[in-house]
């Protein structure tokens, strides 16, 4: 079980983390526990290792620890009374620990990659023991692991670190004997490398670490709580009759979750993936809904469409020329020169002439982007290269849509019907996604339209 950071945001919270775990413990289950640190406490660190490296001035260090301190031991004295005086100095170690890497920092004026994985670690280093607290305040018996502790090992790729297939064996010699008798309690986040260097995970890392934790010990389901029903047709700000999955595929969530839904990163479907673990979102707020079932689906699909997905804040990118036509390695030559700039391509289309290749990269990336391509253009590789920042990309998601007659037309007409221009249009050979691309102020329109087209909001799978 993964609890995310509001799910162990407050008193309140951690309680019924407890509640949860113990009800589990007492039907008979072992329980594994991943945690994420306290909501909003790793942006706060990340903003004062941001801040320290560059400020002339003495930086606000004790002003943040302080402010740390403060919310932790709260919550400690809150859901562990007993337990709070040793816990209380364990935080206040980490504490001190953290205060001095960030003087460091400051003296030194350098951030490497290596100390700020070592630094956004600490807000799992102070959740972790107190949810342990927490259980152990109940009677359970629970003991907390740092994500190398538990056997995580990965890459040196730091902020964005995968773990290694050795993590598999580990885990299993050093989480699975402790199941039968206690609760272990895994920071989420963080691994470390074969030579010991603390790691982060990335984007969603702790629910990764909870599938890889998953995967090591041969779980029967991983469960993912969080603070939203669980996985649903459509983001629910934009499309009030968006419902939640009763089940969906791992591939079909891995494109919605790629496409901008935030439930789970596809990185963390890949463990489970692999081992045939299910899945389950789930709202730790409200327990007692089911949530979504996410597992291998290998039956046809009933309904066409499952889910559709927006994301915006993302910029076309256009190269055409003549000159693309026929030539070999042009694309290899485009892709390498956005990759050597950290250039995120989420989308690829090119017409069959091969004289245009259009791209969908986060519009953060723009400007990185253009420079990139600009001497390619110089070159003589390609005649021009275009822009446009006003656009949202639309992804349209279901096993059912494979093999499937008359879909793309369904959506293409719905989309005609509204009077909503299509910029561009991608389809991978999986058929489980059709994406497109519309002006930025048509994105919304684009999904409610879909949504209705399909029925989303309907229970029936005739769709």
């Amino acid at each position: 079980m993964k609890f995310g950071g509001t799910s162990v945001g407050e008193a309140d919270c951690i309680r019924r983390v407890a509640d949860i775990v113990e009800s589990h413990r007492s039907a008979g289950d072992e329980v594994a526990v991943v945690v994420s640190a306290c909501s909003g406490i790793t942006d706060r660190i990340i903003a004062v290792a941001d801040e320290v490296v560059s400020s002339k001035e003495p930086p606000r260090i004790g002003t943040l620890l302080a402010a740390m301190r403060e919310r932790h031991t709260r919550l400690l004295d809150e859901v562990a009374p007993d337990h709070a005086r040793e816990v209380t100095a364990v935080i206040d170690d980490r504490l001190t620990r953290l205060q001095n890497i960030l003087t460091a920092v400051h003296t030194l004026k350098e951030l490497t990659p290596r100390s700020r994985d070592y630094i956004i670690s600490f807000g799992e280093r102070l959740s972790a023991p107190i949810v342990c607290a927490a259980l152990r305040q109940r009677g359970i018996a629970s003991v907390v692991l740092d994500g190398a502790e538990a056997g995580i090992v990965t890459t040196g790729n730091h902020g964005d670190a995968r773990a290694l297939p050795v993590s598999e064996g580990n885990i299993r010699a050093r989480v699975a004997p402790l199941l039968a008798g206690s609760v272990p309690v895994i920071m989420g986040f963080m691994g470390a490398t074969e030579q010991g260097v603390i790691t982060t995970l990335g984007r969603s890392g702790s629910d990764y670490s909870a599938a890889v934790v998953g995967a090591g010990i041969d779980a029967d389901e991983i469960w993912i709580w969080t603070d939203v029903d669980g996985v649903m047709t459509s983001d629910p700000r934009i499309i009030k009759e968006a419902r939640v999955l009763d089940d969906i595929s791992y591939l079909e969530v891995m494109e919605l979750s790629f496409f901008g839904a935030k439930v789970l990163h596809p990185r963390s479907i890949e463990p489970a993936m692999q081992k045939d673990i299910p899945i389950r979102v789930k709202n730790s707020f409200k327990p007692e809904v089911p949530g979504t079932l996410v597992l291998r689906d290998e039956h046809r699909e009933l309904r066409v469409v499952k889910a559709i997905a927006l994301i915006e804040k993302v910029a076309l990118v256009n190269i055409n020329g003549a000159q693309m036509v026929g030539r070999p390695g042009v694309a290899k030559t485009i892709f390498s020169a956005l990759a050597e700039r950290e250039v995120n391509v989420m989308m690829i289309s090119q017409g069959s002439s091969e004289a245009n290749i259009s791209l969908i990269i986060d519009e953060s990336h723009l400007d990185a982007a253009i420079a990139a391509l600009n001497p390619i253009a110089k070159q003589g590789i390609v005649r021009e290269v275009t822009y446009d920042r006003d656009v949202a990309a639309v992804a349209v998601v279901g096993a059912g849509m494979a093999g499937t007659p008359g879909t793309g037309g369904r959506i293409f007409s719905a989309i005609g019907r509204a009077g909503i221009n299509m910029m561009m249009i991608s389809q991978g050979s999986s058929e489980v996604n059709v994406s497109f691309v519309v002006k930025g102020g048509d994105g919304k329109r684009a999904l409610q339209v879909l949504h209705d087209e399909f029925r989303l909001s309907e229970n029936s799978d005739d769709c």
